[in-house]
């Protein structure tokens, strides 16, 4: 099983999450807000976290994770590398990104 894979049937387990078009990648979204986004021809997916969030998981290995390159990176999207983080970690920060983005009652459901 590839990364994207992994991270397209991940974040689809999450509560009412759907898949959009957004430009030329796909779209992940709840409540149409996006958790993360990813085109198959790149090597990399974004997710939206706070800036705290983003200075944490960026700490980890900065060739792994990195703010976007412009100002949507101040705003906490996040470019993450898909060979250079493990299933662990690719869960974690979309499950971060989701819990970012979606009401809190669907985000209650991930942690009851």
């Amino acid at each position: 099983m590839t990364s994207f894979s992994i991270l397209h049937a991940y974040v689809l387990s999450l509560p009412e999450v759907t898949e959009e078009p957004h430009f030329e990648k796909r779209s992940y979204r709840v409540k149409k807000k996006i958790v993360a986004t990813v085109s198959e021809k790149e090597d990399f997916f974004v997710v939206k976290l706070t800036a705290l969030q983003q200075s944490v998981f960026c700490k980890w290995d900065e060739s792994a994770c990195h703010p976007v390159p412009n100002k949507w990176g101040l705003q906490g999207w996040t470019r993450v590398y898909f060979e250079k983080v493990d299933v662990d970690f690719l869960k974690d920060i979309v499950k971060t990104s989701y819990l970012n983005v979606a009401p809190k009652k669907l985000g209650d459901l991930l942690n009851p």
